[in-house]
């Protein structure tokens, strides 16, 4: 196992290193700094992510499902939607990035409070009910986005278009300084949580069988994975399908369900796969696409495999 961290270290910190300096122009002092940020945001926001679906996948005890199926994508696509439909893209709202970040992360983490709480009011309703309920949200999200970008105009909605993929070109300092912050501080309450992941992929039963207080730490462990996509989402934008894609190649290539292994190990293949994307994207692509349009399409990919894997065992 400890081998296996290691190569998966090793080829961050190589990717990492090529992606900084390939081809760093004679003013590198402009360059350097620039670049530098980009990598911070994608470990910040590839380990927030990669995290968060992980201990979601635990919780469920589903590999092929991801935060976002209880719709805080598409509700974070339908606030950017409504501020320029109804205020214009000009507007201070959609201008101010803090103003932005701020509003965008409070909505998202608020939905999820408040979906779990009125959900969880009565006896009876588990948590398979409320990724159904999530579900049905995140489709009504998603088609009134729909009907507003019809309805904008082009000029408007060719602006919001930027907001509907993540891009790290453009990563506001202060703002990544305030995510991380954030994301830190959660990630250390998180620990607390750790010690029951691993009997928690077990299944309820098992875990409430084995002394783990199921209600209050699948509450605590819903809280943790909104904040921790709320923010990312907030900073760079949706990324689907990252956190499905890492994972689950965490768990083929390390072959263990220890998370002790899994989380450092999934939080690295998050950042090759988003610093690799990236290099692909401005080396190779000349950013005609974006890093999130490569990552999706692979993880639709994978995510098509795994569902015919699924159905034939």
């Amino acid at each position: 196992m400890k081998v296996k961290l290691m190569i998966l270290f090793g080829t961050m910190i190589a990717i990492i290193i090529a992606f900084v300096f390939l081809d760093l122009p004679h003013n590198w002092d402009y360059a350097l700094p620039r670049r530098l940020k980009k990598v911070f945001a994608i470990i910040i926001t590839g380990g927030a992510i990669a995290y968060a679906t992980l201990i979601f996948q635990t919780m469920t005890n589903n590999r092929i499902l991801t935060p976002s199926v209880i719709g805080l994508d598409s509700l974070y696509l339908l606030f950017q939607t409504f501020i320029v439909f109804v205020f214009g893209s000009m507007s201070f709202p959609a201008v101010n990035k803090y103003m932005n970040f701020g509003l965008s992360t409070m909505f998202m983490m608020l939905f999820a409070v408040v979906l779990y709480r009125l959900l969880f009011q009565r006896e009876g309703r588990n948590l398979f009910f409320l990724l159904l309920v999530g579900l049905v949200m995140g489709t009504m999200f998603g088609s009134i986005s729909t009907f507003m970008q019809v309805l904008i105009d082009p000029n408007e909605f060719q602006i919001l278009q930027g907001k509907m993929f993540a891009s790290f070109n453009n990563v506001n300092a202060d703002l990544l300084i305030l995510a991380t912050v954030i994301i830190v501080l959660v990630s250390l309450y998180s620990i607390r949580y750790n010690k029951y992941l691993d009997v928690m992929s077990l299944g309820k039963e098992h875990a409430v069988n084995l002394g783990v207080p199921y209600a209050r730490t699948v509450q605590g462990m819903l809280l943790i994975i909104a904040i921790l996509i709320s923010v990312s989402t907030a900073l760079v934008g949706p990324v689907t399908f990252l956190g499905l894609l890492v994972v689950n190649l965490a768990y083929h290539f390390m072959g263990s369900y220890r998370h002790a292994v899994l989380i450092p190990a999934s939080i690295c293949i998050s950042v090759i796969a988003l610093v690799g994307g990236q290099l692909l994207v401005e080396r190779v692509f000349t950013f005609s696409t974006t890093v999130s349009v490569l990552i999706n399409f692979v993880g639709g990919l994978y995510f098509i495999y795994l569902l015919l894997k699924e159905a034939k065992a």
